[in-house]
């Protein structure tokens, strides 16, 4: 009791400026406290470093693009002169229609037809990719069975191999199997250097998802299928995404066994656009039809991460479940 009336007498003789401050304003915050709060100079230089740092590397990394694609409305006599310039001035788009309309070579394909089969080659690799390495994923982060030790270590193995180390068995292989200079024949190569990294790279997003999830729906009413289709299909989304990714990449950009399989009509882009560089008009290569081509090939990589990085999201099953 008398603790109270000791507080309350002392902050009874306080008065309404001493609590507010001169002119009534609230008392500022010491001096010391706003220094406290500034940050260091070692940290501003610190983070000046880092940003004059990530700059250069961005700048480094989008240059040669840019200049890529600034080449390829640059007509071919400005680009062999010695003064380069930085806007692709005169404008022409000449370099595109060359790409678009030349052989590669004498006997050898064009532009759209190496194009469709790369598109032919890639959506296929993909389908078949998520569709096994799905399955797979999900045995191998769900199930216990024998010799699943072994598979893991097995698949991790077969992405240490690097495969110009297989090239001439894989050649011995598709020409026993009479699919030299076939789509089918290059797509099972593709499949079976892309499987093993897209398998354990789901296996990470399967087991991130809690069983709880599924015995929590089947206690709702559904069959474990349905809840495994409605419930946790849906949340491997960004997975299923991330390594889609990857399987289309690496099978777009592959060019070493491309030019091991195919050849003439049958080549895809990478092959196509070696064999159109190599093969010059006059005895000069045309550069700028060779970066029009450059462009047109990195151009549906660009458009299809641009559809789906949207989903490329993280951290969807956070939260999902609470104990």
């Amino acid at each position: 009791m008398s603790t109270q009336i000791n507080a309350s007498t002392q902050l009874g003789t306080l008065g309404v400026d001493d609590i507010l401050g001169e002119g009534g304003e609230p008392n500022a915050p010491k001096a010391r406290s706003m220094r406290a709060r500034r940050p260091s100079a070692k940290r501003v230089a610190a983070r000046t470093f880092l940003n004059i740092a990530a700059a250069i590397v961005f700048i480094c990394s989008v240059f040669p693009v840019y200049w890529m694609v600034n080449m390829s409305f640059t007509p071919n006599s400005e680009i062999t002169s010695r003064r380069p310039s930085f806007v692709p001035l005169p404008f022409t788009i000449s370099n595109y229609i060359t790409a678009w309309t030349r052989e590669a070579a004498p006997g050898q394909t064009d532009f759209p037809h190496a194009l469709i089969a790369t598109l032919t080659v890639t959506f296929g690799v993909l389908i078949a990719t998520l569709l096994f390495a799905f399955l797979a994923s999900i045995a191998v982060a769900r199930f216990r069975f024998g010799g699943r030790r072994m598979f893991i270590v097995g698949v991790l193995v077969v992405q240490m191999i690097p495969g110009e180390a297989m090239m001439f068995t894989i050649y011995g292989m598709i020409d026993d199997w009479h699919l030299m200079n076939t789509l089918l024949g290059l797509g099972i190569v593709y499949l079976a250097t892309v499987i093993p990294f897209t398998i354990w790279t789901l296996r990470g997003f399967v087991a991130g998802v809690p069983a709880d999830l599924e015995e929590a729906a089947m206690i709702d009413g559904c069959t474990k299928s349905q809840a495994f289709w409605r419930v946790t299909f849906p949340l491997l989304a960004p997975g299923l995404i991330a390594t889609g990714i990857f399987a289309f990449i690496q099978a777009w950009n592959e060019f070493t066994m491309a030019l091991l399989l195919l050849k003439g009509y049958n080549l895809t882009l990478m092959p196509w656009l070696n064999a159109f560089q190599s093969s010059s008009v006059g005895g000069a290569v045309n550069w700028g039809a060779v970066m029009a081509g450059s462009t047109l090939i990195a151009l549906p990589v660009i458009i299809f991460f641009l559809i789906v990085q949207g989903k490329m999201t993280g951290g969807l099953v956070a939260g999902a479940v609470k104990g």
